[in-house]
Parts: structure tokens; sequence; C-alpha cells
């Protein structure tokens, strides 16, 4: 099963931004990542009258719609929790998911960076906190501003010991402006 670990914390906390970061030092690794972000909105993937959106109208459980280099997936399920969309993300190393604070997955909560202490946040598995100045007793706290520390933590922790990171011809250039 592909590690996974939920980034949680109120809106506007950082979540995304932490994320985006953490995803490009990953690669830069030579990481395989996914992720799941968590909406409460209905998702709307495609456009009213297309094809594909015609297909689900008519009842289709699962349409795929595929392209040159991308499919993009839409299929009925009971629960939309991670535990119902990971077996859909195997040939990853890592899942990092957005939200799902309930969910029986590792978490890291991001607290906002106007909060002077951490935000109490009911969840189960906190694994780490990202803010400023933070400190625990409890779990391991990260700076906001140092992303290649938790980038750290991360791959020691929950990345599968058995990945091989891919050749430096196929690592990505980005850079992360901290």
């Amino acid at each position: 099963m592909t590690p996974a670990i939920c980034i949680v914390g109120y809106s506007g906390s950082g979540k995304t931004t932490l994320i985006e970061k953490l995803i490009v030092l990953l690669r830069k690794k030579g990481y395989r990542i996914g992720t799941i972000k968590h909406s409460r909105h209905d998702i709307e993937n495609d456009k009213p009258g297309k094809d594909s959106w015609r297909h689900k109208a008519a009842g289709a459980e699962t349409v795929v719609l595929a392209g040159p280099g991308q499919i993009n997936l839409v299929k009925k399920i009971e629960d939309s929790g991670p535990a119902e969309i990971l077996p859909y993300m195997q040939d990853l190393d890592l899942v990092i998911i957005e939200g799902f604070k309930n969910s029986p997955y590792p978490k890291i909560l991001v607290v906002p960076p106007e909060s002077p202490a951490p935000q109490t946040i009911q969840t189960t598995m906190l694994a780490a906190m990202v803010g400023v100045g933070l400190e625990s007793s409890d779990v391991p706290c990260f700076d906001r501003d140092n992303v290649q520390e938790l980038a750290t933590f991360i791959e020691r922790r929950f990345l599968k010991s058995s990945s091989i990171p891919m050749d430096s011809e196929r690592h990505l250039a980005a850079d992360i402006n901290d």
C-alpha cells in the first residue's frame, strides 16, 4: 500500500502552499508524489454537454477521459474517503492528502502564521506541526519557512524504504522560493 499523510489545518492556514513546496522538494529527490484534495462541495470535472459528461449523465458508474499523457477518472463510490481513492494511486511513492482530518492516516497540522499558539483541531495520529515559533514535547515542530526540514522528516518517516528514486535526467528542475 502506498504511504499516505494528511496535511490538516483550518482554512487559510497555508496547507496548499505547504503541499506545493513539499511536492517540488520530494520530486527533486526522485519520489513520485500524488495528492488527494478534500472538498465539501460538488466536484464538476467535465463540461455539460461533452461526451464524457453525457456518459456519466446517462448512468455510467465510471468514466475515463483519456488524452495525450493524461487521464481523468470519474467514478461513483459510496464514500469518497482516502481509503477508497488510494487503490488508484499504487504507482506512487507517497500520497499527500489535504484535509480528511478524521481519516486513519498520520497528520501534519499547519498552524496559521498569525496564530500565537497551536490551534486545537480534533484529529488522531498527529505526527508533526508546522508554523512559526512552535514548540511541542509530543510531536516534532517545523518552521513554515523551512520546508526542507519537513520534507526530510517525511522522507525518513513515511516513504517506502524500497523506493528507488528516479535518475537525475527525470528530476524536476523547479525551484522553491522560501
